[in-house]
């Protein structure tokens, strides 16, 4: 079975089909660097970091591209606030960011584009914009002629009357039109450029457009992000793209819902977040991936304390079933790398059916089962197949369970340990059952 994904361009599961028959070149919405992230900017840094690595699993080699953008009007005001750069602030919260990205279990995309980089690339995309006539400079305000752009709606599923009437789009008396969205801000607070629109700074959907092309050019497999950002984000870029180049910016969009905290939005204006950086230990940012992943990735996630704690037992769970196996097999010298085909044959099956993660949690806690059964019953090659294959399938999910081989002191331990229990020693026993206890052995 091939892989299908929903693509929300088309409200409809297709196969996947990337440009390149062997590479993917993917681009995901990342963040604005003027706060820490809570544990909902967090899904999609999860979701997308296992798409990748399950494209890799897959054969594909994987472009891997997210932005930072580090010019917003919430960095000015937390400039000012705080009396510091906007670079200043931009770097200090990257630098969280990444803190936090790790602590999930994340890794780094292979492109991190940052918008102020690109300013010079913005004002000739916005020049040539307005040169065709998509757009239109008031008083040093550029913006986005929509009405040229046909299919405008096309993401969102909606028409542009519905979208002018149910959107909460800011009164601007400049515009032609309420639809019609900033390119180019003028502006006298904060970080600004010259352009020959004047003293300014370009608009957020300019900005990912503009990367996007610079790294990708037509060549876009997949572009990702949040649900929020389907409408007015995505749907902007979109026209942008379509208006110079003649196609759509993506093949397949990729879109990710929210979690919120106890049924309410989560919102740092609100209040009412949980962030990243606050988790207690790496341990519990594998707890959260779990929980990310192994709920329906369009679906609204609501945490609570009571969803956490029923990952935690689970997480708990596949530690105790892994290091037990692992320290078996590594005692009595029979660890092996062969793999169960029909495990990872499901596991395939069940992740190509656009990511049905739930079977994927029933298949792994049945290899559990099987570790459990085949060690009680000594079958010590059968239990290092499925060892490995639970093993492989959390590596490609991003799971850690922080457990290793153990190392030649402990493992003299552990087998002093086992030879101390086997003669009914006791003592012995309780010295070196200490000893492994300190080291986190058992």
């Amino acid at each position: 079975m091939s892989l299908k994904i929903y693509n929300s361009l088309s409200n409809k599961q297709e196969e996947f089909i990337p440009n390149n028959e062997k590479v993917v070149n993917m681009y995901v919405c990342g963040p604005t660097v003027y706060n820490y992230i809570h544990i909902g900017n967090a899904r999609p840094v999860i979701f997308y970091d296992m798409l990748r690595r399950y494209l890799e699993f897959l054969g594909y080699k994987v472009n891997y591209a997210s932005n930072i953008t580090d010019v917003d009007d919430k960095i000015i005001n937390k400039a000012i606030d705080s009396k510091k750069t906007e670079a200043e602030v931009a770097k200090f919260f990257e630098n969280a960011y990444w803190d936090s990205v790790a602590k999930v279990g994340s890794r780094k995309p292979d492109m991190i584009p940052h918008a102020t980089d690109y300013i010079n690339e913005m004002i000739s995309f916005i020049n040539e914009l307005i040169e065709k006539g998509y757009a239109y400079n008031v008083d040093g305000d550029v913006f986005f002629r929509v009405s040229k752009i046909a299919d405008y709606g096309c993401l969102s599923n909606q028409v542009s009357e519905d979208l002018e009437s149910g959107a909460r789009i800011q009164v601007n008396n400049k515009k032609e039109s309420p639809l019609d969205f900033a390119l180019w801000k003028k502006t006298d607070k904060g970080i600004k450029w010259d352009s020959p629109f004047g003293e300014g700074r370009p608009g957020w959907h300019t900005e990912c457009v503009v990367m996007n092309h610079k790294l990708f050019g037509t060549g876009l497999d997949i572009h990702g992000g949040g649900m929020d950002l389907k409408f007015p984000h995505h749907e902007n870029e979109i026209a942008q793209f379509e208006a110079l180049y003649k196609t759509h910016l993506a093949k397949y969009w990729i879109h990710v819902g929210r979690l919120d905290l106890d049924g309410e939005k989560m919102s740092k204006s609100l209040g009412n977040v949980i962030y990243v950086k606050d988790l207690n230990s790496s341990v519990d940012g594998m707890i959260l991936r779990a929980l990310i992943l192994f709920a329906p990735y369009r679906s609204i996630i609501s945490y609570s304390d009571d969803l956490r704690n029923q990952y935690a037992k689970e997480y708990e769970k596949w530690q105790r079933a892994y290091k037990q196996a692992l320290y078996t097999l590594q005692y009595n010298n029979l660890l092996n790398d062969k793999l169960d085909d029909a495990d990872i044959e499901e596991f395939k099956n069940q992740m190509n059916d656009d990511f049905n993660v739930q079977n994927v949690l029933t298949l792994i806690n049945n290899i559990i089962k099987s570790m459990n059964t085949t060690l009680r019953n000594k079958e010590y090659d059968s239990l290092a197949i499925k060892m490995n294959t639970f093993k492989k399938i959390l590596d490609v999910l991003g799971i850690n369970l922080f457990v290793e081989k153990m190392n030649d002191e402990n493992l003299d331990n552990y087998k002093k340990w086992q030879e101390a229990r086997n003669n009914k020693d006791f003592e012995t026993a309780d010295i070196y059952r200490n000893k492994l206890m300190a080291a986190g052995i058992i």
